[in-house]
């Protein structure tokens, strides 16, 4: 008998969950509690109690390449960074795809999840449900995957607002927010200056009288659109990048970013320079913002000190008349309701998690919480290769080792400490541990010797998804070619316009600034793994014409 995986939720974890079950062999059941797939990303005009809930204009801030599932490219026309809606098309075309649609039970809710009683030997979960019509039904599973996300229960920090409760205006969470429109010639506070505080205050600048956007910290700006029009993942999530940075030092790495963002606009002189370093905390992507604030429209102020009928003091003493709205961008908190309280407590929004995965406490490696991460890319990989592991564990052709505590919660220490980055994690470095508990990691050197026009990309380009189907379990026959076309996609969502001017010429100092950054790379290879295979003679000539051909598509 296959053994049965009990999956909570249908959103995006929840979908590549259900589709790593069946590469595994694994029957799926799937309690979504919403009558649709999608979670976060499916607008819904009024919040449903205990579920994720975006605004209507929500565009995600990674692009394209960078967020698909790794063996199911996004269509070439979609747009690189895409609206909500589009988000939902191509979910509903990766369910359709790889049917999946037919092992979820909708509008289910999930109320508890316990160890069976003979759980040391069978590693079985009881697994309570209830319907809409309140009826109760009682399961048994051999494995239970955790894909409810960690944006359901809004942080509503009230006590930290001294005069809120006698405020005459309205106030909310970010998470109630959805259209600009009723908030026409209003003055309005928006707290918080992460993605969502940024992206609603913008909006909101376009009708209200006026913005005030209260921060703490300030916050390091970054663009969806990078150098030369392409997008900014593509340059920043990068392997040749991440290697200069594990061996440069920190506040070199840092000052070399921050000059480049401050080219774009002077962090300082905008009011938004944070003390933390780039590295030290999640930037934020906005777009708009810096034009907002030069035209007057957004004000940056610090944090607030009280509220007074309609007034708000901010902590530099100036004081805010007639606000009509405070919106709260204050973040999440996440829980595990319906497991049993001593099983994975969860404090200052930290959990005991082996790789933010396994509650490492168990007897039996059968229960996973997949997506409860926050790089400084896209989840929807992260949650795909958490899922592809978990589910060979379930099998057992993976075995779980648990190492030492420092892998359990503990953010990047470069991080300030923060509840907002209890989670996070760098996309490469985590998305390389991962693979290789699957033995799906690229190798390099591999790479290198067999497919130099791949290794180039590899190495070079954008760090996509499918970088982790060229080889091991699962791998898929059209990861090559979606890499070597990855700038074709990109390129083919902007060329709507038919043009008879020719493309700019490549720099004559490509091949030469390519054969240094191979070298670096092999000479990084070699200082970390002292592999003697390096010492191979190689015509450099001949590898010169291997690559020559693959030049232009990482430009």
């Amino acid at each position: 008998m296959s053994r049965r995986v009990c999956v909570i939720g249908g959103g995006s974890s929840g979908l590549t969950s259900i589709k790593c079950c069946l590469d595994e062999g694994l029957e799926p059941t799937c309690f979504e509690s919403s009558d649709d797939i999608g979670g976060l990303w499916r607008f819904k005009e009024n919040p449903e109690a205990d579920r994720a809930s975006i605004y209507h204009s929500v565009i995600i801030n990674t692009s394209k390449e960078m967020m698909c599932f790794s063996d199911f490219p996004i269509p070439a026309h979609f747009p690189n960074y895409m609206h909500n809606s589009l988000i939902m098309d191509y979910f509903r075309m990766y369910a359709e795809h790889f049917q999946l649609t037919k092992h979820i039970r909708f509008q289910i809710r999930v109320l508890q999840v316990k160890p069976r009683p003979d759980f040391s030997r069978s590693g079985q979960w009881d697994v309570e449900t209830e319907n809409k019509k309140g009826e109760k039904e009682k399961h048994i599973f051999d494995a239970v995957m955790i894909c409810i996300g960690h944006h359901c229960h809004p942080n509503l920090p009230l006590h930290d607002f001294p005069g809120i409760d006698k405020f005459k205006g309205q106030y909310f969470h970010s998470r109630d927010y959805k259209t600009a429109e009723e908030w026409r010639g209003k003055r309005v506070v928006v707290i918080g200056i992460g993605n969502s505080g940024g992206d609603i205050a913008v909006e909101l600048s376009r009708v209200t009288k006026q913005v005030f956007l209260s921060t703490r910290r300030g916050a390091w700006i970054l663009n969806r659109v990078g150098q030369q029009g392409v997008p900014m993942d593509f340059q920043l999530n990068r392997r040749v990048l991440k290697m200069a940075q594990s061996v440069l030092p920190f506040g070199l790495v840092c000052r070399l970013g921050e000059n480049k963002i401050n080219q774009r606009f002077n962090h300082s002189l905008y009011s938004l320079q944070p003390k933390h370093r780039l590295f030290s905390q999640h930037p934020t992507v906005n777009d708009e913002l810096p034009n907002r604030i030069l035209s007057g429209t957004v004000q940056v102020k610090p944090n607030i000190r009280r509220l007074q009928g309609s007034s708000i003091e901010f902590d530099d003493g100036t004081v805010e008349d007639n606000i009509d709205l405070v919106v709260f961008a204050t973040g999440y908190n996440f829980s595990f309701p319906f497991l049993p309280s001593n099983m994975l407590p969860v404090s200052g929004n930290k959990a005991n998690l082996y790789k933010y995965m396994f509650p490492p406490g168990l007897e039996r490696p059968t229960l996973v919480v997949i997506g409860l991460v926050q790089p400084l890319g896209a989840i929807m990989p992260i949650s795909e290769m958490q899922a592809r592991w978990a589910t060979r564990v379930f099998k057992g052709t993976s075995l779980l080792f648990y190492q030492t505590l420092a892998h359990l919660f503990n953010f990047p220490h470069s991080y300030v400490t923060s509840q907002r980055h209890t989670i996070q994690v760098e996309y490469i470095d985590y998305m390389d541990q991962i693979a290789y508990q699957v033995g799906a990691r690229p190798s390099l050197l591999g790479l290198f010797l067999r497919d130099p026009g791949v290794w180039l990309c590899v190495l070079l380009g954008p760090c996509t998804p499918y970088q982790y189907r060229l080889r091991g379990p699962g791998q898929w026959d059209g990861a090559r070619q979606a890499i070597l076309t990855t700038w074709d996609r990109m390129a083919g969502a902007l060329k709507t316009r038919p043009s008879d001017i020719p493309e700019p010429k490549q720099s004559s100092l490509l091949l030469t600034l390519t054969v240094g950054a191979a070298a670096l790379a092999l000479g990084y290879y070699w200082n970390i793994h002292n592999h003697p295979s390096l010492l191979i003679a190689l015509d450099p000539t001949t590898w010169q014409d291997k690559i020559k051909p693959y030049l232009p598509v990482l430009w």
